[in-house]
């Protein structure tokens, strides 16, 4: 076993240890070894992470949008150079495979960068007419200050770039708190901005427990704004003790995929399956509930076992895995308790159903089918965040809307069928902020508006492209008199 690093906060440009003087591991959820030593962060080193950004804000919002376009692209050409080192990390932290997945995470959030340095060149604001004859009005985009941005630990290279990318093209300092168990991978983040010479303090890592250094940055008195992605209850506290300031919240989901009879189910089942067992079901848009037509959810379910069959469970770093361990224990114990109720509820389960066995991980999990799940099912209701597709069977349109409605969540959904009117009708009558047909679930690309239906508890606001960046700042009206120069 190779050294493990030891790891500090990156506060003003400057790498440094915590106030707290205490340190935590993050480890590899494939073998339980260390991978990186990590400060454990305090209120202390918020308040000087907080002060730090304050003060690159005073002048990094003055900065021409040429030259935070420029920062953007050094970025991305750093993250290039470093792209091999990021995905071995991210690899070995978070546990998805490293071939399958985590070099396509890093090489999404290098187009991430670089098409934050496009877009910002594109940021418009408008002129209007007014009344009085000699006034003129404008408006213009300008930075909130500080952001508090806390991001989790599913996809720890290309979340934050889903708000670091957009703040550092907008001209807003941040003060980012990462999940524990993929500090590491934040760690390396921060050392590109270092080597890309973005300017001190504009961004200020803090690693540590959440419920503290999480909790200090979204209520600080010194930050504007938050941007959070996870779960929907950290998303309600984050809300409140961040009253009265812009919130960016991408919150939980359970995908609802309604299939319909006429569907092609064979093209539907590879499609679903790719939603429900990418990165081991740990998205918040993964395909979590299939609600199918009952003459055909028989038949699905059998397709969909037949997918996981050809997932290829192991060890994150061999080329031949398709799907590795969940990344915590509190993930997998959730597994359990969602899968027992289903059963419990009269669910049948086709293939998997529990933890894998043999692959020196009590973290693997088996890619679960099961059948004749009932609406009422915990798997239905809420997030199970694991490798499941759980087949509902449903009797009609209205019974589908119905089901897919009756969760909480309003964040993804998909619609499988051949006939055009229905798949209009069905997608604008779900309550989600995208719905993707013939598609699966997990489809966006990262210029895609991408966000909670409004009264759901899937956030608010908008991430992808020029969304993030009207998001990330404050719309300003200017008027001028020409009659008093």
């Amino acid at each position: 076993m190779s050294e493990v690093r030891k790891c500090e906060l990156y506060i003003d440009g400057r790498w440094v240890q915590s106030d707290s003087g205490e340190t935590f591991a993050s480890t590899n959820p494939a073998t339980g070894e260390p991978v990186a030593l990590l400060q454990q962060g305090s209120v202390s080193d918020v308040d000087a992470a907080v002060a730090a950004a304050g003060r690159a804000s005073r002048t990094f919002r003055r900065v021409s949008v040429w030259v935070r376009a420029a920062l953007c692209e050094r970025v991305a050409a750093v993250l290039t150079e470093r792209q091999d080192e990021l995905a071995r990390a991210l690899s070995a932290e978070q546990g998805k495979p490293l071939e399958a997945e985590a070099r396509g995470e890093v090489a999404t959030a290098i187009a991430g960068f670089a098409a934050a340095a496009g877009h910002i060149k594109h940021l418009q604001g408008d002129t209007m007419p007014a009344a009085n004859p000699d006034k003129r009005v404008l408006t213009r985009r300008e930075p909130r200050g500080v952001y508090a941005v806390v991001t989790p630990w599913n996809f720890p290279v290309n979340i934050p770039t889903e708000y670091l990318g957009p703040a550092l093209a907008t001209g807003n300092a941040v003060v980012w708190v990462p999940a524990p168990t993929t500090s590491y991978v934040a760690v390396l983040l921060a050392e590109v901005y270092e080597q890309a010479e973005v300017p001190p303090g504009v961004l200020n890592l803090v690693t540590g427990a959440g419920a503290v250094v999480g909790d200090a940055a979204v209520a600080h008195r010194g930050t504007q704004a938050v941007g959070f992605t996870g779960s929907t209850a950290t998303g309600h506290t984050i809300a409140a003790r961040a009253a009265g300031k812009p919130l960016l919240l991408e919150l939980g989901g359970n995908g609802p995929t309604i299939v319909f009879a006429d569907a092609d189910l064979a093209t539907a089942a590879k499609a679903i399956a790719r939603g429900s067992f990418f990165n081991a079901g740990q998205v918040c848009a993964a395909s979590e509930v299939i609600l199918t037509e009952r003459a055909v959810a028989s038949d699905l379910a059998e397709l969909l076992a037949k997918e996981a069959a050809a997932v290829r469970l192991g060890a994150p770093d061999d080329p031949a895995t398709t799907m590795g361990p969940l990344n915590n224990p509190a993930v997998a114990a959730k597994m359990d308790r969602h899968l027992a109720d289903a059963r419990d509820r009269g669910a049948r389960t086709l293939t998997g159903g529990g933890r894998a066995p043999g692959l020196g991980s009590e973290l693997y999990y088996q890619p679960t089918v099961l059948t004749d799940v009932p609406g009422d099912a915990v798997l239905v209701a809420e997030e199970s965040f694991g490798p499941v597709a759980p087949v509902v069977p449903f009797d009609g349109e209205e019974d589908a809307l119905a089901l897919a409605d009756a969760p909480q969540f309003g964040l993804v959904a998909a619609v499988w069928t051949s006939n055009a009117g229905r798949a209009f009708r069905v997608a604008e009558s779900l309550r989600t902020g995208i719905v993707n047909v013939n598609e699966s679930t997990s489809y966006w690309e990262i210029h895609i508006p991408f966000g909670g239906g409004s009264g759901t508890g899937s956030g608010i606001g908008r991430l992808g492209g020029m969304h993030t960046l009207r998001e990330m700042t404050d719309l300003k009206t200017i008027t001028l008199d020409i009659g008093r120069f």
